[in-house]
């Protein structure tokens, strides 16, 4: 199985809400951590490095089966 690995940061305000930014799609881990370490120093992702995630995700499969509620 092709897997790709989903760079991601979230950024919580005080107030609850997050801002999710998708910052990149890579072939490999090590070349999304190469992503975060380069955007760590940059203004804003140096405020909160903890917000960066990896995900990783095989091609051709899906994610998200179990539906969703609207509030």
């Amino acid at each position: 199985m092709k897997k790709v690995f989903v760079l991601e940061h979230v950024h919580e305000h005080e107030k609850g809400n997050e801002n999710i930014k998708l910052i990149g799609i890579y072939s490999s881990k090590k070349n999304a951590e190469e992503a975060i370490s380069q955007l760590v120093c940059v203004s804003g992702f140096k405020d909160t490095p903890d917000g960066f995630h990896v995900d990783e995700y095989e091609l051709d499969q899906t994610q998200w089966l179990d539906g969703y509620v609207t509030e």
